[in-house]
């Protein structure tokens, strides 16, 4: 059994007080997991626990695989998501939404953020960041063309993925793999892996992005080349179906860390670890959502609603920034949650 506390973040463009997983009023909370016995899937609920210290976002960070237990992908999973790629007919009807628009408009999203002063890059250096493709049935593949597009236009430095390569097959990443190696950033591109691509076979994910120069992260770091040698991309496993461990991904980087999560709930793992920027998606900004962004329906986690979409202020840590993502998940169709692609300034 594990616990830790955690806190709400600040949105980096709100006055409002610090925001909260759904459904609890304490200002911490102590999650619990737990196992009903051998064999059986494990569970995890959270308690009220009241602290006043300083909010912030902690944990035990050697319990980290404890607290989200490894969601694999059962029988059950793997009936459903046959029974919706037919009823889907296999991409014909995601053909259909994105004739009619119901994809949504790539946006694309610009952030600056200024390191601290000890921090001295050699010059700006420009973040692309994308997630959750979802290539398969629910997913058009004309957007993965159109996100492309944009990243030629854009020429980043770097381009950071996010994960959820695949909807249900490991087979559609090639769809999307074969998009992204026309773009070819000076300083490479690099990813973790979501949810859904454990569901299916990460490995296999994992060799196709590789052969069109991805270079997948789980649990570790790699520097940036020089001038940027000072950067250092940290990645950690999906925080709920992978096996996270931040202290390795955080093991002997460099000065000026960014942290890569597939989910915000990522932030719940990183224990005294620090970082510059941090990016995450697997929320898709609800998919289908209020005019004003508020998700109808939140994906898993406990992060997942507070922190659907756009930049976070971290206490004592940099921002987090939050993706709508690419692709389409379950449903062909998203609701005032356009797809996107981040365009990050660093700078000293």
């Amino acid at each position: 059994m594990s616990s830790w506390l955690v806190h709400g973040v600040r949105p980096a463009n709100s006055s409002a007080t610090l925001l909260r997983p759904r459904g609890y009023s304490s200002r911490a909370v102590r999650w619990r997991s737990s196992c009903k016995g051998p064999g059986k899937k494990r569970r995890f609920r959270a308690q009220p626990r009241i602290h006043s210290g300083r909010p912030s976002i902690r944990n035990k960070q050697a319990q980290c695989h404890d607290v989200f237990p490894r969601r694999t992908n059962s029988r059950i999973r793997r009936i459903a998501m046959a029974t919706l790629d037919a009823a889907l007919l296999r991409g014909l009807v995601a053909k259909w939404s994105y004739y009619w628009g119901w994809h949504g408009n790539l946006k694309v999203t610009t952030h600056e953020i200024r390191l601290a002063a000890e921090a001295r890059l050699p010059a700006p250096l420009l973040i692309a960041f994308a997630s959750d493709f979802h290539a398969g049935p629910t997913t058009h593949p004309a957007v993965f063309a159109t996100l492309t597009d944009e990243l030629i236009d854009r020429r980043p430095d770097v381009l950071l993925l996010g994960g959820d390569f695949v909807s249900s097959r490991a087979d559609s990443v090639t769809t999307i793999a074969d998009a992204l190696s026309r773009c070819k950033p000076p300083l490479g591109t690099f990813a973790v892996l979501g949810n859904h691509d454990l569901w299916s076979d990460d490995r296999k994910i994992s060799q196709r992005l590789s052969d069109a120069g991805v270079e997948v992260l789980v649990n570790r770091n790699v520097r940036l080349k020089p001038p940027f040698d000072l950067v250092s991309i940290c990645g950690i496993d999906d925080p709920w179906t992978g096996q996270p461990d931040c202290a390795k991904a955080f093991e002997a980087s460099a000065d000026v860390r960014i942290f890569l999560t597939h989910s915000p709930d990522g932030l719940l793992l990183l224990g005294d670890e620090k970082y510059a920027v941090g990016f995450a998606g697997h929320t898709h900004g609800g998919q289908i959502a209020l005019r004003d962004g508020t998700p109808i329906v939140s994906a898993g986690g406990p992060l997942s609603r507070s922190h659907s979409r756009g930049r976070f202020d971290v206490p004592g840590n940099g921002p987090m920034i939050v993706s709508r993502g690419v692709g389409c998940s379950n449903l062909p169709l998203r609701i005032n949650s356009d797809p996107e692609l981040v365009m990050c300034l660093l700078r000293s």
